[in-house]
């Protein structure tokens, strides 16, 4: 994904009013349910999600056209399939910079597929060619652990979770692939496999309320500012979100300020084409960068925090369990 506008100062002041009245209460975690709200809502486990995450990192770079692409998205298909209702696969081909053409695997696991009441979240689960922000060598490749692989960590732990109690609502998982292969220099070179998806949908005509993008939520130390298309296009589902975890005790990870920044990402195509509110959760420095292992080597699983997954994951849950609209 890359930094497309900065807009949206004036929000800034009204989110962070908003900000001072929503931070006073904090989660225990090692309760065996949150206590938001009366209903149950089970514990997101971060061990697994941290697992999750390695177990990505260790087929190598999720580069498309590489033999690691293809074990990967086996593997996922294979952990997802005994998890979800349904697990819908698009292999496709989608032509990348230059025109380069690329094998592509989207991967969807449906939760409740009766439920006309929806929510989408999703992550992709490819890593970009090569570090190109790295500051010694911007040949080499990298892990992608918290660019790919967190999010998508956290989408196979709510799978988990789901499975061993369902949601009252329905929930789409999509994990999508050839995001991270674009160049700054091509328009919609980004989000390839959201792009093909968004275009043509696991199932005809499909509907969420809303969506939810995980994109580096697994680093530490890291932030998730209110991102400016998201607000956009979901303001919302985002605010309600951000007060959820702020309840829950995460208002570290959660801050209400806008910083300004607008990112080309999933959720600009899922917001677009499918014409599906979403919202991104995505690390973000209060200056509107990126967090600094972006698309640099040091974007390992040194960089990922149990604790950072488990404020997203956990708020994730509070929200489909027990206040999704």
């Amino acid at each position: 994904m890359r930094k497309l506008w900065t807009i949206l100062a004036g929000a800034t002041l009204l989110l962070g009013a908003c900000h001072s009245s929503n931070n006073d209460s904090s989660g225990d975690n090692d309760a065996e349910t949150t206590t938001v709200s009366t209903v149950k809502v089970p514990v997101f486990n971060a061990d697994t999600a941290y697992a999750y995450t390695a177990k990505q990192v260790a087929f190598g770079p999720r580069i498309p056209n590489t033999p690691a692409q293809k074990k990967c998205a086996d593997w996922l298909i294979q952990t997802l399939r005994p998890l979800a209702d349904t697990v819908y696969v698009q292999n496709t081909t989608v032509t990348g910079p230059k025109n380069v053409q690329l094998p592509c695997t989207n991967i969807v696991g449906v939760f409740n597929p009766g439920a006309t009441q929806r929510i989408l979240v999703l992550a992709h689960w490819d890593t970009r060619p090569a570090a190109d922000q790295d500051a010694f060598d911007k040949t080499k490749k990298l892990d992608g652990a918290d660019d790919g692989a967190s999010g998508v960590a956290v989408l196979l732990e709510l799978a988990r979770q789901f499975h061993q109690q369902k949601p009252n609502i329905g929930v789409d998982l999509l994990m999508t692939d050839v995001e991270d292969y674009g160049v700054s220099e091509e328009e919609n070179s980004y989000c390839l496999g959201t792009q093909y998806w968004a275009k043509h949908p696991h199932v005809p005509g499909y509907k969420a309320n809303y969506g939810i993008l995980l994109d580096m939520v697994g680093g530490r130390g890291t932030q998730f500012f209110m991102e400016a298309a998201s607000q956009q296009y979901a303001l919302g589902p985002m605010k309600a979100f951000w007060d959820v975890a702020n309840k829950l005790g995460y208002s570290d990870f959660f801050r209400y300020e806008g910083n300004g920044a607008a990112i080309t990402d999933d959720h600009v195509y899922v917001n677009t084409i499918a014409n599906i509110p979403t919202f991104d959760i995505i690390a973000l420095q209060p200056n509107g960068n990126f967090a600094p292992h972006w698309h640099t080597q040091n974007d390992n699983m040194s960089v990922i925090d149990r604790r950072t997954l488990q404020a997203v994951g956990q708020t994730l849950m509070q929200v489909i369990y027990a206040q999704p609209f």
